[in-house]
């Protein structure tokens, strides 16, 4: 046996692969015209068979709107703040001499209660009445000289007329007995201080009030301007109310700063109290003298009268530190209109319904705007419908529905029929409601 024959180059294989290629290019344009022509098949299929599309009304939208039948009244204006209560007289008692504490009254403890010219504090006064005797001595011993002087005085007086005695040796006298009415002077004044003081060492209350705190007790040595407890009185009580400047309006208030210009108005003061709501009657005394910087508001002064009723009223304690709502009485309105603040459009104007159904964009005048409420004055008239749900979007004129409009009513199914005979609704069909 003997090698293989090889091929030689251009024979066998390659002469197969040459006639594939020359093959191939008849496919590359065969294939995408069936692949077109399939498809104009299809479509043109398609478009035989369709069915022509049922032609239907178009459905008007009509929103579902709240309304509120507005009829004209009247209105006091009622301001709302708040404050603390605080007493209209405080201050704090202190020793005005020094001494050893002998004496401390009962009603001198923190919270109780003391009437004027009570006896709260007692200081030793020993040494201040040893002290009165001495000066009442030396006002003794004073005028004894000063009666010596005058006596003497005269008689040189009367010898200096007849000659006598020198106009010089008159004058020595009459100075000596201007020197003795002096010291005659000193001694009463001395007199009257050492009297004084011993009238100091027994503290009295300079008002009637109550006892805020005491700082001292039986034993203790106080000097002269120690601080030995705070009272305040029950007479009064006041409360600092902060008004916003936009607020001023409502009240009929001036700003003069006389009492004259401050009208008597009311103000009732609530606060829960012991777990109920109780509340005081006040009036306005008084306005300050500048707006806070800060807050930019105005503070009113409330003032209540017998706070802790001690003039035996009825009415519940107000105690000091208390923090309270005013409710501050303001002027009266007639024939405006109240509407909820969902009532009140975009450049103070409200959605009025009118006799066909239709949406009406009115302008009206705000008088005032709360939390929950619009004070409408003019643009509006008795009886008229305002539209008081929202509508993210409206034109004038538009048909709107209201909630006690009657809705359409869907016809029963004939019981003749069978089920699969009852027409189904078509959810496209169903009117799309405003909210």
């Amino acid at each position: 046996t003997g090698p293989l024959p090889v091929e030689p180059p251009g024979s066998g294989a390659e002469r197969r692969e040459s006639a594939g290629a020359r093959a191939r290019p008849h496919l590359r344009w065969v294939l995408p015209l069936l692949v077109l022509g399939a498809g104009g098949l299809v479509v043109a299929l398609l478009s035989w068979t369709k069915e022509a599309p049922e032609p239907k009304e178009p459905v008007a939208t009509t929103p579902l709107v709240r309304t509120q039948t507005v009829q004209p009244e009247s209105l006091r204006y009622e301001v709302i703040a708040h404050g603390t209560v605080a007493p209209r007289t405080e201050s704090d008692l202190v020793a005005e001499v020094r001494g050893r504490i002998v004496e401390v009254s009962p009603n001198f403890a923190a919270g109780a209660f003391f009437a004027a010219g009570d006896a709260l504090l007692r200081l030793d006064d020993r040494e201040y009445r040893i002290a009165v005797d001495r000066s009442r001595a030396a006002l003794s011993l004073r005028s004894s000289e000063l009666r010596l002087a005058l006596a003497d005085v005269e008689r040189r007086r009367e010898l200096s007329e007849r000659g006598a005695v020198s106009n010089a040796e008159l004058d020595q006298f009459e100075s000596r007995a201007a020197v003795a009415r002096a010291s005659r002077d000193e001694a009463r004044a001395a007199l009257a201080q050492a009297q004084l003081d011993l009238e100091r060492t027994v503290l009295r209350a300079p008002f009637e009030g109550r006892v805020r705190s005491r700082e001292v007790d039986l034993g203790q040595f106080v000097s002269p301007g120690q601080k030995v407890g705070r009272i305040y009185g029950v007479q009064n009580a006041e409360v600092r109310l902060a008004v916003p400047t936009t607020d001023l309006a409502f009240l009929d208030l001036s700003l003069a700063g006389n009492a004259e210009a401050l009208p008597d108005t009311p103000v009732t003061l609530s606060a829960d109290l012991a777990g109920r709501e109780v509340s005081w009657d006040a009036r306005l005394v008084r306005v300050e003298g500048a707006i806070d910087l800060r807050t930019r508001m105005l503070g009113v002064i409330a003032q209540v009268d017998d706070p802790f009723a001690r003039g035996g009223g009825t009415a519940e304690p107000l105690p000091a530190g208390l923090f309270v709502r005013a409710a501050i009485q303001g002027r009266e309105l007639e024939n405006v209109y109240i509407l909820p603040l969902s009532a009140l459009r975009e450049n103070d104007t409200v959605f009025v319904l009118d006799d066909d159904g239709r949406l009406r964009v009115r302008p009206v005048e705000l008088l005032r705007r709360t939390q929950d409420t619009v004070v409408v004055g003019e643009g509006l008239s008795s009886g008229e419908r305002i539209i008081v749900s929202p509508l993210h979007a409206y034109s004038e004129g538009m048909q709107v529905r209201t909630v006690d409009t009657p809705a359409v009513a869907i016809p029963e199914p004939d019981p003749s029929e069978t089920p699969s005979e009852i027409p189904l609704a078509d959810p496209d069909d169903a009117p799309v409601e405003a909210p």
